[in-house]
């Protein structure tokens, strides 16, 4: 009986968020016609805010679905304080496709509408097809080292690629988000790397600091530590409440002067200083998530 209510709950969960996401972007569709008939920047910039207002609703609706059928299982655990007129960098750790509706409920109404860089082989799925055209969330190229070993003018494309997108972000006040490890994290993926971390895997910085290349008027890298108390990561597990059980652990972090307006491309320096830096974000995280495991 206990695992019929489980499939009823898992799919009752689903209809609803389809539910919501429909409206939502059928909405921010809706909105967004004008910009494609009259390209002006002014109207973008105007258009861009309104979007972001409306993603907000969205993402609340997600969150008021997820109380309601998994109740306040969802801790937030945060000290900080945030300006909803400034622009942030944002960063997690990887572990489930349920992330990313953790780290938005988690961020909902507490810093700006946070948006994510989408694998440019994801155009297919409506969804993330609108959340590129309505909420500037941009696609990016992400070649492998191997094919940037074979062809090296790809590290250029790539790099200008996500200068090119990050420009969208200028429009209105937003997080730009990316998962530092670059992956979901597993115990094979762990084995594999063999980290110094006991709870994460390595960090992977070149996304973010492109992006603060092209917006230098980020202040502040807000990171946040996911914690499941249980082992299964699957979207199913999500959708049914075997994932409810959420610790997120949000913090604020200064971006230091020496990594601000710097080529991340050209300048070994800074590229080495940034890795530095998150690296040592990265250990404090890792104790972090070690001391408020389930």
């Amino acid at each position: 009986m206990k695992k019929f209510g489980k499939i009823l709950l898992g799919i009752l969960v689903l209809i609803l968020i389809l539910v919501d996401l429909t409206i939502g972007f059928s909405l921010l569709t809706i909105v967004n016609i004008p910009r494609f008939i009259f390209p002006f920047k002014s109207l973008k910039i105007y258009l861009s805010k309104v979007s972001n207002t409306l993603g907000e609703w969205t993402v609340y609706g997600v969150r008021l679905i997820m109380k309601y059928c998994h109740g306040d299982s969802l801790e937030v655990i945060c000290d900080e304080e945030f300006d909803m007129d400034e622009w942030y960098i944002g960063m997690s750790n990887h572990l489930s496709w349920a992330d990313i509706f953790v780290i938005l409920v988690s961020a909902n109404y507490r810093i700006p509408l946070t948006k994510f860089f989408m694998k440019r082989e994801l155009w297919w799925i409506p969804f993330i097809f609108l959340a590129n055209k309505t909420l500037n969330m941009p696609f990016v190229y992400r070649h492998s080292r191997k094919e940037i070993e074979k062809n090296p003018e790809l590290r250029n494309k790539d790099y200008e690629t996500t200068l090119h997108a990050c420009k969208r972000f200028l429009r209105s006040p937003s997080t730009i988000f990316s998962y530092a490890e670059g992956t979901r994290y597993t115990e094979e993926k762990y084995k594999l790397q063999k980290p110094i971390y006991k709870n994460l895997l390595n960090p992977k910085t070149g996304g973010m600091a492109t992006a603060l290349s092209a917006i230098p008027n980020i202040n502040y890298l807000v990171d946040f530590s996911i914690i499941y108390k249980t082992h299964k990561r699957d979207s199913w597990s999500f959708l049914n409440g075997d994932m409810k059980d959420t610790k997120v652990i949000i913090k604020k972090y200064k971006i230091p002067e020496n990594l601000k307006n710097k080529n991340y491309l050209e300048d070994r320096e800074y590229r080495v200083n940034f890795k530095n830096w998150i690296e040592k974000i990265w250990d404090e995280k890792d104790q972090i998530i070690t001391d408020l495991k389930f």
